[in-house]
């Protein structure tokens, strides 16, 4: 591990170097980014398992129950780029301490919530919080990992908190829920948060180093209205296509409106003075292509985190604890590719080979869930496929530092906020899609005479079918997209030519 930075330099650090003064290190300012990450990461999972409780204990109707998902998934997407793009312009320091404090206090009134209404209002001022903080995260992370080694180790420790992070989430979630009750997967939130807090004040580096030039020099605020608002209606039309369908007036209507907002959205960027998302970013090949390639796998994977943990419970009759601990060897052993081998295989083969290979594994992986039996041995079964999620373990670091590839200093938190908000839109459209492809396969299936065991389970076979089409055709957008080696690994006078010629 790198020295800790006991001093600072003589002269003013530049925003690429600066780094914590005193007995703090870049090191401490990863933990303090790595514990905020695996907050809101865990809140997305800690849920999932707690559900029937929730429903349980505050008389949800099964629609509205899908509002305690939703609420966060529309918030936290639609306002990632807005905070990215504010966090440049007053100081992603300050953004990330604002979110953090958001979050803590919303999981507060979750955890006391005696309401449906006040459950969702909680929910939805979680995904706001998150989405503050998520999305400059990033962009401090790189100003302040500029080496190549030391930067593939940071994002491999980051990318670990998130991945694992899901998987943790589940488990936790169904302990807590069954030794306690549902309540606390919110509490657990308010000493994470108050630790977040109190260490990233002295850890983080001083907004002079990290922010932009304030909003003095002008910010976008019709450009911010139309892509919040775009995004916010798009990623509602998505989760609400299971309710109404895909070809109803409801979905073409909203889904046409939403395009509509961000087409005025992308036109506005093109004249405005200082656009929220100058356009600049995508001029890269490599940026544009870890965006996708993260969409189209973040997409499958909603197949293997949601459905299996759902196949567990429907299928197999396991209880919440016996589902999150039925998950956790996927957990470990992301972890242990994460933090043990991606940072040496990405110095070594390139961050473009390493993501091929995870998603691979991770094609392997969904093919064998789409044989799962009705009465299924877990060792046979299910621990394979388990033990084949480090294929994220592998994909997600390597993706990472692609993504962040193509972005110079001063859009460091727009491309932060942008790869989070594709991540979200993937998720988005992998509920929408493999779950609907999943229920009506399943009532095909009831209604040609099988029982319910076996109609889920078909209907979960399709579910992860689809989900390996997405991730071959993620592995297809890499090979052709992506650069062999990663514009990452070249430095940023290399990625600016790129983005020039492009």
């Amino acid at each position: 591990m790198p020295a800790v930075l006991t001093s600072a330099p003589p002269t003013a650090p530049s925003a690429a170097t600066a780094a914590p003064r005193g007995l703090h290190s870049r090191w401490t300012a990863l933990g303090v980014l790595s514990t905020g990450m695996l907050m809101t990461i865990l809140d997305g999972s800690i849920v999932t398992v707690a559900m029937p409780a929730i429903q349980s204990d505050l008389g949800f109707s099964p629609a509205g129950l899908s509002w305690v998902v939703n609420a966060y998934l529309i918030a936290f997407g639609s306002l990632l780029l807005l905070a990215g793009r504010l966090g440049d312009l007053i100081g992603r320091k300050q953004m990330f301490l604002a979110g953090t404090a958001v979050f803590t206090g919303a999981s507060i009134l979750a955890g006391l919530a005696a309401s449906p209404a006040v459950l969702i209002a909680a929910r939805f001022l979680q995904g706001v919080g998150s989405a503050m903080a998520s999305a400059v995260s990033l962009g401090i992370l790189i100003t302040l990992f500029t080496e190549p080694r030391e930067r593939a180790k940071a994002i491999a420790v980051f990318s670990f908190t998130g991945a694992a992070g899901a998987s943790l989430g589940q488990v936790l979630g169904g302990v807590l829920t069954d030794a306690l009750d549902w309540h606390w997967i919110f509490f657990i939130n308010l000493p994470i948060g108050l630790a977040a807090l109190l260490l990233a004040l002295p850890a983080l580096p001083a907004d002079s180093a990290l922010g932009g030039p304030g909003l003095r020099a002008g910010a976008d605020v019709l450009g911010a209205v139309l892509v919040t608002a775009g995004l916010m209606l798009g990623i509602y039309t998505v989760v609400k296509v299971e309710q109404y369908g895909w070809t109803s007036a409801h979905t073409l209507g909203l889904g046409a409106l939403s395009a509509a907002l961000l087409a005025a959205f992308t036109l506005r960027q093109a004249k405005a003075r200082t656009p929220l998302v100058p356009l600049r970013i995508f001029r890269s090949r490599t940026v544009v292509g870890a965006n996708l390639v993260q969409m189209l796998m973040v997409a499958a994977l909603f197949s293997f985190q949601i459905l299996v943990a759902l196949y567990l419970q429907k299928v197999l009759g396991y209880g919440a604890a016996a589902t999150g601990l039925a998950m956790l060897p996927a957990a470990l052993v992301i972890g242990a590719v994460s933090l043990g081998v991606s940072a040496r295989l990405n110095a070594r083969f390139g961050e473009r080979g390493v993501l091929l290979a995870g998603l691979g594994l991770l094609v392997v992986a969904l093919g064998l869930l789409t044989r799962l039996p009705v009465r299924a041995d877990y060792l046979t079964d299910l621990l394979p496929v388990m033990l084949l999620a480090a294929g994220f373990g592998l994909a997600l670091p390597a993706l990472t530092t692609l993504g962040m590839s193509g972005a110079d200093e001063r859009d460091a938190g727009l491309a932060s906020g942008l790869f989070n908000t594709t991540q979200q839109i993937g998720m988005a459209l992998g509920v929408a899609v493999l779950s609907t492809l999943a229920a009506s396969r399943t009532e095909s299936l009831t209604g040609s005479g099988s029982s319910p065991a076996e109609a889920l389970t078909g209907g979960y076979h399709l579910a992860f079918l689809i989900g390996s089409a997405l991730l071959v055709a993620a592995m297809a957008l890499a090979a052709t997209l992506l650069r062999p080696g990663g514009a990452a690994r070249r430095g940023t006078a290399d990625v600016s030519r790129e983005t020039s010629a492009a």
